[in-house]
This record gives structure tokens, sequence and C-alpha cells, in this order.
């Protein structure tokens, strides 16, 4: 049985159907991923967050034109937020790049920072975001709950690999697999909850540090995206090793989220 560890802190124009023909590409990994382009995913915002005494990274997702949703680890003990939306690089100059800063945050009242039970949280943006072709919400929070064996894409910018500790400049994308709590069970023992889904992939693609809070994305027809996770944990052996990753299911907190959204 292997212990789940935390991923927040690293320090510091084709279509979403048409990536699943990358997904055997090796060369560039969120873990075992390739570079997206910012017409497959405009919802994703790149959050740098400053918290007493030391910064980290953490992605996102616009739902809406206000708010981001995250994990509860990216704004527990945060002070100020600076979100990046509408570009893939971190560092390249892009015209179409947004950047906006904040401190207003709502964590979800039961969070918990040693289960990682109730890993959710808000960010409200000062000013409402203009949509445009690169800057997009989600469509839809998660419908229901996410089946079994159900095929969902993995985003971030987080490491690469365990042995290179720096973000990835560009996002990269994955397509991987949801397995059963019981399986996923058999992996983290009963720190697995009704709350968290697992994700594999069959190159061992998943979530690294620095992907915290980034969603897990449900394709439907038509480009139709469905938030259905946030990323929240890897194994305590490594990114690259045959564990999933972790992410906590959307549809559990969708009242929260628009009971928040809506009276805030």
């Amino acid at each position: 049985m292997f212990s789940f560890y935390i991923l927040v802190f690293v320090l510091i124009s084709p279509s979403l159907q048409e990536a699943v023909v990358n997904r055997n590409n090796q060369n560039t990994r969120i873990i075992g991923g390739h570079t997206a382009h910012i017409s497959q995913v405009p919802f994703v915002a790149a959050i740098n967050v400053e918290g007493s005494g030391y910064n980290w990274f953490c992605g996102g997702a616009l739902y809406g034109n206000q708010w981001i949703i995250t994990a509860g680890q990216c704004v527990n003990g945060a002070t100020l937020f600076t979100i990046r939306l509408g570009a893939i690089s971190l560092t390249e100059p892009d015209e179409n790049r947004v950047t906006f800063s904040t401190s207003t945050f709502f964590l979800h009242p039961e969070f918990n920072t040693e289960t990682l039970e109730n890993d959710i949280g808000l960010i409200k943006l000062r000013m409402p975001v203009t949509h445009t072709s690169y800057i997009k919400s989600v469509n839809y929070l998660a419908l229901s709950k996410l089946w079994d064996n159900t095929h969902v894409y993995v985003m971030g910018w987080g490491q690469t690999s365990d042995d290179n500790g720096t973000l990835s400049d560009d996002l990269k994308m994955a397509l991987v697999t949801t397995l059963p709590n019981e399986e996923c069970k058999v992996i983290f023992g009963n720190q697995i909850k009704e709350s968290m889904v697992c994700v594999d992939g069959q190159y061992n693609e998943g979530a690294c540090h620095g992907d915290t809070g980034s969603p897990l994305i449900l394709l439907h027809p038509r480009g139709v995206t469905e938030h259905v996770g946030i990323s929240s944990f890897v194994s305590f052996n490594g990114c690259e090793t045959p564990e999933p990753s972790g992410y906590t299911r959307t549809y559990l907190y969708n009242d929260w989220i628009n009971n928040t959204t809506k009276n805030n």
C-alpha cells in the first residue's frame, strides 16, 4: 500500500478532440503527455500564489467570467494570486494572454490538509473577463458521478519528470482513464474516499507536482467540455511510477460552487 503525496509545491489551432491522435507521443509530458494548443483548452488558468513567506504554483479552470476553480491546497494560506489566461506558454510573449491579480478566495469549509478530503477552492477575479477565442469558461460542471473506465483529459504546467523539478513552460495534456475506487484503494488504501477519483494512462500518463488544481475534463461531441475533477495528489513513490494520480470529483461540489459564485 502506498501513501499519496500532495502535489502543490513547485516553488518558484487543433481542437481538443483532435488531441487524441497525439496521446502516444512520448517526447513531451505532463507525465506522458503532449503540448496543448490554446484552442483546445481556453479555460485553463496558470496561478502563481503568494503566501506568508513562500510562493507556489497551481493550475485552475475558468468558470463563468469571474471565477477560477482550483484545489483547496492552492488557496489555503494564500494572500495574493496572479492568474494568467489565454496562453499556453508561461514565459513566451503572447498578445492573447490576460493577467489578473486578486486576493479573494473561498476554501471549502471541510477541506482536510492531512487526508485531502474536499480539496477544492475558488478564486474570484476583481473584474469579469471577456470571453474570446482564447479565453472561455468550461461549458459545464460535472453533470453526474464520473463513470469508471471513462476517457478524460489531464493537463497542467507541472513537472514533466521526477528528476526535473521545474515547471513545464508549455501546457501539457494527456488522455487517461478513470479507475474504480476499489482498484485505487488497492494502491492507496482507505485514504481514497468517494469524493476522489484516480486516473491512469497507457504509458503512466498523469499529473505531477505543479499540476495541482488543474482540471480533469470530459469531452463531449462538438468540443463541449465538462469539468469533472481537480488535480489533488500523486503517489509518494513519484509521478513516473505505475501508480495512478488522484483528483477531487467535481460533481459532489456543484452546489457549493454555484452557491459561492452566486452569493459573493
